[in-house]
């Protein structure tokens, strides 16, 4: 193929983005990488698109040089691109290094037997010492940016071969030396720290010494530089160089066996000391990872002492940044107490308990904090190895402000529970004097608000799915504790009583929990399931539970309860539920009085499948054993097929007389909040990719939260043309947030009757807000304060903190809750009434604003309103 053009680059590179190995598969795939490296010489194509190229091979390597060969000939074939670049400035000398460093590495080229890489080698080494400056690569002005290229490239390379670069050590620490605030510091820095590292672990794993390989200066005369043999030794990736502190042992790596000379250990400890001065210079995450590598390289070091990084703790035990204090934990997972005091100790503890309780810190740094300290490590910890355990110094009295409560989100309440979780195995039952209720008592508490809300009829599923998770996260740290269980139990059984359909919650709960929770929960639950009436409302849910958890025990309460459900299991859906039940029994080898269940089924349910089954399990059950009986109720293998083609005709016809099930052409969005009428309303936009005639939108809403939605018809849409927006009225019996379920039926152009289901449209909590009729002028103020006095006693109030964003408290008020403003002193002070359907109100008072935040204060005459209020603010923060 002849040189392309741009234009012809660009469609072709968009084909490949668009699917690379269907690209590679087509007529066209074979030449791609030639044609690339071709091109890169031609002189009709502008450096831009030549970088375009070049960006292409950094990300698709493996793609563009499949195997070893192809990978060599494509890195000589980019080397001499390379040298022959005229010596003016260029955006390409850069990125040809880094993908000749590339094809070498990803395409297993790279080896003492490779032309190309006896080529790059010695380049980029004297790029990095800045000896071939000069020749042919370039202007002086190019120095630094390739200097720190060719850096970055020898890393990468010492990354897939550690211990290449052994050799190379003396030569790094006398560049480093010489480099002041002007030169690539921090790529050089890394880099020598990266092969220290790594020549550590190599030699002490062939058992030889440091042989004067940190000497600075040039390697001696005749001597390569390149230590192929140990980096085909070391070839076996090391510990990834993302620091980590949670397996400090793993790491040593049998530095033990590495006794260097009084020479060398002097000399390695010149080395350490020259990067750590050297530190302040480089970013703070390449600090962290520079502390990361040397805290590494010298733990399993013998005779190596830490005090190296004393110096360095004066200043980071201060440190504002994140990966700084994380190299920290780091450091103290490595040295434990030889490096840090008691006195240390407590005062990071300090620090990260007082910094996760800021009330202005993002939602990801505040997890950051209080994962720190669920996994500090301790310098002297009492539990076992890998044991969870809080802090030996970690008392209560200095986490009071990180317990959870129902108004944090989430992830930062999960994460509160966790601590205090740790907390309570610490503090069994024992009652801080004159320091309130002691952690256990408020554990439960909590859990008891959380299932309290949980237990809500038709409220929103992330409610029942937190409560769950709690329950979870609380048995799997409090297992040992009976008390705690017995609780937990007694509390789960009473919030099935309360909403029955929350059976698949607990059905996986059970799945994951172990036997300290498991079993007792399972006869609890099993015991509330037979006491029910068999015609109770929940029927469905109560049959799914009962197979869960029925087994040998209470076998006459489980029977009796089937014998009654029979009667009312009218539909398929409840016999096949029905029949679940005899299954579960018959594998647990339950015998008496299921034989004549089953043939009492198989005479009067009304589903002939349903009788089938019931016939089927009754056979077994009279004529199998019980290991024969487990095998046969196993799942089947055999797959049914098509008996003949006549089958599959008669299918074809039938599929274009029934309504057929398809992928929905069909885009449903919430368009803008309408804070008007007597009700909320829903404003849809809809959107098409083909012609649509008849469409039926019908929407449903789980449990009783909402009343029944009606269904939305639209006579015809077409794509390309705009719709006018759909409104959809909702009838809330309780002001919460919540999904709706969309199925869309409607006729193709073809003729054919679809139906489709479409993504679920959420329902927040602000689009059912709506204004109170505007009082008479002047009379705002003496309104609002009316409502305000009216929602006590019987309602709630709170308070709580709203961050700002750079545009003040106006900007957030005008553009979320203009429409709801009684009075206000702009632009410090705002007074609003927000009427919430069906008869709830909510007031706000938002005053004194101060430059990054206001604070608020809430009443409302419904308490369940007060967390969805709260997670309105933290919304409104995270958006400003």
């Amino acid at each position: 193929m002849g040189r392309l053009s741009r234009e012809a680059w660009a469609q072709r590179l968009g084909a490949f983005r668009a699917s690379p190995s269907a690209f590679m598969a087509g007529p066209e795939g074979e030449d791609l990488g030639r044609d690339l490296l071709s091109d890169l010489r031609s002189e009709k194509l502008s450096e831009q698109t030549k970088v375009s190229l070049l960006v292409l091979s950094l990300e698709y390597p493996a793609q563009l040089w499949p195997d070893a060969p192809a990978a060599e000939a494509a890195a000589s074939s980019l080397l001499d691109t390379l040298v022959l670049l005229p010596p003016r400035p260029s955006a390409l000398r850069q990125p040809l290094l880094l993908a000749a460093t590339t094809a070498l590495a990803a395409g297993g080229a790279l080896g003492p037997t490779s032309a190309a890489s006896r080529r790059l080698l010695p380049l980029l080494l004297g790029l990095a010492s800045g000896r071939d400056l000069g020749r042919g690569f370039g202007p002086a002005s190019e120095q630094r940016p390739l200097q720190a290229t060719a850096c970055e490239c020898l890393r990468e390379l010492e990354s897939c071969k550690p211990g290449l670069l052994g050799g190379c050590l003396g030569l790094l620490r006398g560049l480093l030396g010489q480099e002041g605030p002007v030169g690539p510091v921090q790529p050089l820095s890394l880099l020598l720290a990266l092969a220290l590292r790594n020549t550590l672990v190599t030699q002490a794993r062939a058992g030889a010494g440091l042989q004067g390989l940190l000497v600075a200066g040039v390697s001696p005369a005749g001597a390569s530089p390149w230590n192929w043999t140990l980096a085909e030794d070391g070839d076996a990736h090391l510990q990834p160089q993302a620091p980590s502190w949670l397996a400090a042992e793993e790491g040593e790596c049998g530095l033990a066996a590495l006794e260097p000379s009084p020479e060398e250990a002097r000399e390695l400890r010149a080395a350490v000391a020259q990067l750590l001065d050297t530190s302040y210079l480089l970013t703070p995450v390449a600090q962290a990872q520079l502390l990361w590598l040397l805290g590494w390289a010298l733990r399993g070091l013998r005779g190596q002492l830490p005090v190296l990084f004393k110096t360095q703790l004066v200043r980071l035990l201060g440190t504002a940044q994140l990966t700084l204090l994380h190299a920290v934990l780091a450091l103290k997972a490595a040295f434990g107490e030889a490096l840090f005091t008691a006195q240390d100790e407590d005062l990071l503890l300090r620090r990260l308990t007082l910094a996760a309780q800021h009330p202005a810190l993002p939602p990801p740094t505040h997890l950051f904090y209080l994962h720190c300290l669920l996994s500090f490590p301790e310098n002297c910890p009492l539990g076992a190895t890998g044991e969870e355990a809080a802090p030996l110094l970690l008392r209560p009295q200095l986490c009071r402000g990180l317990l959870p409560s129902l108004l944090h989100d989430p992830m930062a309440l999960l994460a509160r529970l966790h601590l205090l979780c740790l907390l309570c195995a610490e503090d069994e039952e024992k009652d801080e004097k004159g320091q309130g209720q002691s952690p256990q008592r408020y554990l439960g508490e909590l859990l008891a608000g959380l299932r309290q809300r949980a237990a809500l009829d038709g409220g929103p599923r992330a409610l029942a799915t937190l409560c769950f998770q709690a329950s979870y996260l609380v048995a799997h740290c409090l297992a040992g504790q009976p008390t705690v269980m017995t609780s937990l139990t007694h509390g789960l059984v009473r919030l099935y009583r309360d909403r029955p359909v929350l059976a698949p919650h607990f059905v996986d709960l059970l799945d994951r929990v172990g036997p300290e929770l498991g079993e007792p929960l399972r006869v609890a639950l099993r015991q509330e399931v037979v006491s029910r009436p068999g015609k109770d409302e929940a029927l469905r849910w109560h049959l799914q539970m009962l197979a869960k958890v029925a087994d040998r025990g209470a076998q006459s309460g489980t029977l009796r309860f089937l014998q009654a459900a029979a009667a009312h299991c009218t539909d398929w859906g409840l016999q096949q539920a029905l029949l679940q039940v005899c299954r579960a029994l018959l594998r647990a080898g339950v015998r008496g009085g299921l034989a004549d269940l089953l043939q009492a089924l198989a005479r009067q349910l009304e589903d002939p499948d349903g009788r089938d089954h019931a016939r089927l399990y009754y056979i077994l059950l009279a004529h199998l054993a019980a290991p024969k009986l487990g095998v046969a109720l196993g799942p089947s293998l055999v797959a049914p097929a098509l008996a003949s083609s006549l089958v599959a005709e008669n299918q074809g016809f039938a599929a274009a007389l029934m309504v057929q099930e398809a992928p929905a052409p069909i885009r449903l969005s919430v368009g803008p909040r309408r804070a008007e009428g007597p009700g909320p309303v829903l404003q849809l936009q809809v959107e098409v990719l083909e012609p649509v005639y008849s469409l039926e939108l019908r929407f449903r809403v789980e449990g009783q939260l909402y009343a029944p939605l009606g269904a939305v018809h639209v006579p015809c849409l077409c794509p390309g043309r705009p719709a006018h927006p759909l409104l959809l009225p909702l009838q809330p019996r309780r002001p919460a947030p919540t999904q709706l379920d969309v199925r869309a039926l409607y006729t193709t152009p073809a003729g054919l009757t679809c139906h489709a289901h479409l993504p679920p449209l959420p329902v927040n909590f602000a689009d059912l807000f709506l204004p109170f009729p505007q009082p008479p002028e002047g009379a705002g103020l003496s309104f609002f304060e009316e409502l305000w006095d009216s929602c006590l006693p019987e309602g709630t109030e709170s308070r709580l903190w709203c961050p700002l964003g750079p545009q003040g408290l106006e900007a957030l008020v005008s553009r979320h809750l203009e429409p709801f403003v009684v009075a206000a002193q702009p632009p410090t002070s705002y007074h609003i009434a927000i009427r919430l359907p069906p008869d709830s109100r909510l007031l706000l008072r938002l005053e004194a604003a101060q430059g990054d935040g206001v604070p608020v204060a809430l009443r409302t005459d419904d308490w369940a309103v007060l967390p969805l209020a709260g997670d309105y603010f933290r919304g409104l923060s995270a958006a400003a």
